[in-house]
Protein backbone atom coordinates (compact mmCIF):
# COMPACT_ATOMS: atom_id res chain seq x y z
CA UNK A 1 0.00 0.00 0.00
CA UNK A 2 0.83 3.06 -0.70
CA UNK A 3 2.61 4.40 2.41
CA UNK A 4 1.45 8.43 1.79
CA UNK A 5 -2.13 8.15 1.19
CA UNK A 6 -2.79 8.44 4.85
CA UNK A 7 -1.68 12.33 4.19
CA UNK A 8 -5.00 12.37 2.02
CA UNK A 9 -7.45 12.00 5.30
CA UNK A 10 -5.01 14.66 6.79
CA UNK A 11 -5.48 16.98 3.85
CA UNK A 12 -8.78 16.34 3.84
CA UNK A 13 -9.46 17.39 7.63
CA UNK A 14 -7.34 20.30 7.15
CA UNK A 15 -9.73 21.53 4.26
CA UNK A 16 -12.69 21.44 6.66
CA UNK A 17 -11.03 23.64 9.09
CA UNK A 18 -10.34 26.05 7.04
CA UNK A 19 -14.12 25.85 5.70
CA UNK A 20 -15.03 26.65 9.11
CA UNK A 21 -12.52 29.58 9.19
CA UNK A 22 -14.33 31.01 6.63
CA UNK A 23 -18.24 30.70 8.14
CA UNK A 24 -16.92 31.91 11.20
CA UNK A 25 -15.81 35.57 9.43
CA UNK A 26 -19.18 35.03 7.67
CA UNK A 27 -21.46 34.47 10.05
CA UNK A 28 -19.69 37.21 12.44
CA UNK A 29 -19.94 39.67 9.65
CA UNK A 30 -23.54 38.75 9.66
CA UNK A 31 -24.03 38.93 13.21
CA UNK A 32 -22.74 42.34 12.97
CA UNK A 33 -24.49 44.03 10.01
CA UNK A 34 -27.49 41.98 11.68
CA UNK A 35 -27.07 44.18 14.62
CA UNK A 36 -26.78 41.13 16.82
CA UNK A 37 -23.00 41.96 17.67
CA UNK A 38 -20.48 43.98 18.11
CA UNK A 39 -16.96 43.81 16.47
CA UNK A 40 -15.52 44.22 19.86
CA UNK A 41 -17.22 41.34 21.35
CA UNK A 42 -15.13 39.17 18.95
CA UNK A 43 -11.92 40.86 20.15
CA UNK A 44 -12.75 40.61 23.90
CA UNK A 45 -14.41 37.26 23.41
CA UNK A 46 -17.41 38.00 25.28
CA UNK A 47 -20.56 36.83 24.81
CA UNK A 48 -20.99 36.00 20.98
CA UNK A 49 -24.31 35.45 19.16
CA UNK A 50 -25.42 31.93 18.57
CA UNK A 51 -24.86 31.79 15.27
CA UNK A 52 -21.27 32.59 15.26
CA UNK A 53 -20.59 30.77 18.90
CA UNK A 54 -21.46 27.49 17.31
CA UNK A 55 -19.15 28.12 14.34
CA UNK A 56 -16.52 28.99 16.90
CA UNK A 57 -16.88 26.02 19.23
CA UNK A 58 -16.64 23.61 15.94
CA UNK A 59 -13.54 25.40 14.83
CA UNK A 60 -12.16 24.73 18.62
CA UNK A 61 -13.33 21.38 18.17
CA UNK A 62 -11.01 20.51 15.79
CA UNK A 63 -7.59 21.28 17.70
CA UNK A 64 -8.45 18.81 20.35
CA UNK A 65 -9.22 14.90 19.61
CA UNK A 66 -7.89 15.99 15.87
CA UNK A 67 -4.71 16.62 16.92
CA UNK A 68 -4.36 12.86 18.33
CA UNK A 69 -5.38 11.60 14.58
CA UNK A 70 -2.73 13.78 13.24
CA UNK A 71 -0.16 12.36 15.17
CA UNK A 72 -1.15 8.45 14.75
CA UNK A 73 -1.52 9.44 11.11
CA UNK A 74 2.13 10.42 10.75
CA UNK A 75 3.69 7.52 13.08
CA UNK A 76 1.49 5.54 10.66
CA UNK A 77 3.18 6.78 7.89
CA UNK A 78 6.77 6.93 9.43
CA UNK A 79 6.66 3.34 10.94
CA UNK A 80 5.25 1.74 7.30
CA UNK A 81 1.85 0.84 9.42
CA UNK A 82 -0.50 2.33 6.69
CA UNK A 83 -3.16 -0.30 4.92
CA UNK A 84 -6.75 -1.11 3.72
CA UNK A 85 -7.68 -0.80 7.84
CA UNK A 86 -6.12 2.16 8.72
CA UNK A 87 -6.39 4.00 5.80
CA UNK A 88 -10.54 2.95 6.09
CA UNK A 89 -10.32 4.46 9.85
CA UNK A 90 -8.42 7.59 9.25
CA UNK A 91 -11.25 8.38 6.19
CA UNK A 92 -13.94 7.44 8.84
CA UNK A 93 -12.57 9.64 11.33
CA UNK A 94 -12.32 12.60 8.97
CA UNK A 95 -15.82 11.74 7.42
CA UNK A 96 -17.08 12.01 11.23
CA UNK A 97 -15.46 15.12 11.52
CA UNK A 98 -17.42 16.76 8.77
CA UNK A 99 -20.53 15.15 9.86
CA UNK A 100 -19.92 16.27 13.71
CA UNK A 101 -19.20 19.76 12.15
CA UNK A 102 -21.93 20.56 9.77
CA UNK A 103 -24.59 19.40 13.20
CA UNK A 104 -22.44 21.56 15.14
CA UNK A 105 -22.89 24.75 12.72
CA UNK A 106 -27.03 23.67 12.09
CA UNK A 107 -29.22 22.55 14.72
CA UNK A 108 -26.57 22.06 17.52
CA UNK A 109 -28.38 19.08 19.02
CA UNK A 110 -26.22 16.89 21.18
CA UNK A 111 -28.37 13.94 20.38
CA UNK A 112 -27.51 14.15 16.72
CA UNK A 113 -23.64 15.28 17.02
CA UNK A 114 -22.68 12.79 19.87
CA UNK A 115 -22.98 10.00 17.60
CA UNK A 116 -21.25 11.74 14.84
CA UNK A 117 -18.17 12.37 17.74
CA UNK A 118 -18.28 8.76 18.71
CA UNK A 119 -18.11 7.12 15.33
CA UNK A 120 -14.59 9.28 14.64
CA UNK A 121 -13.49 8.70 18.28
CA UNK A 122 -13.58 4.68 18.19
CA UNK A 123 -11.91 5.19 14.77
CA UNK A 124 -9.02 7.12 16.20
CA UNK A 125 -9.00 4.69 18.96
CA UNK A 126 -8.48 1.93 16.70
CA UNK A 127 -5.97 3.77 14.85
CA UNK A 128 -3.63 3.96 17.86
CA UNK A 129 -4.55 0.63 18.72
CA UNK A 130 -3.48 -0.84 15.10
CA UNK A 131 -0.18 1.36 15.37
CA UNK A 132 0.48 0.01 18.80
CA UNK A 133 0.05 -3.67 17.25
CA UNK A 134 2.26 -3.09 14.57
CA UNK A 135 5.33 -1.61 16.84
CA UNK A 136 4.88 -4.48 19.07
CA UNK A 137 4.68 -7.02 15.78
CA UNK A 138 8.32 -5.73 15.15
CA UNK A 139 7.75 -4.12 12.09
CA UNK A 140 8.69 -0.40 11.59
Amino acid sequence: MNQTAIFWPMIAHAALVVIIYGMLGLRRRQAVAGGNAKVSQFRENREEPAESLFVRNALENQFELPMLFYAVCLALQASGAVDAITLSLAWVFAASRYMHTFIHVTSNRIRYRQPAFTVGFLALIALWVLLAVHLLGGAG
